[in-house]
């Protein structure tokens, strides 16, 4: 769901305090192309994303998820 430009901005502000200062982790199901979707502004996510990239892990995990492996049990 996209942000409003005040809450895209929220994430930024949390993100810019955190970078070079402490660990965040984040997890996202969009790669990282579409994310401009979600904070309306090209800029504003190459900002985000940039920060988040520098001296960063990225894990990319590829599989079912693990909240429908649980409703299709529950529903067994």
């Amino acid at each position: 769901m996209p942000l409003s430009k005040t809450g895209a901005k929220l994430p930024f502000e949390i993100i810019s305090q955190r970078h070079e200062r402490g660990s965040i982790i984040i997890t996202l199901n969009l790669p990282f192309d579409e994310q401009a979707e979600v904070f309306g502004s090209g800029r504003l996510t190459g900002a985000i994303l940039g920060r988040l990239t520098h001296h960063v892990q990225i894990l990319e995990m590829n599989g079912e998820s693990l909240r429908l492996r649980q409703n299709r049990k529950a529903k067994s």
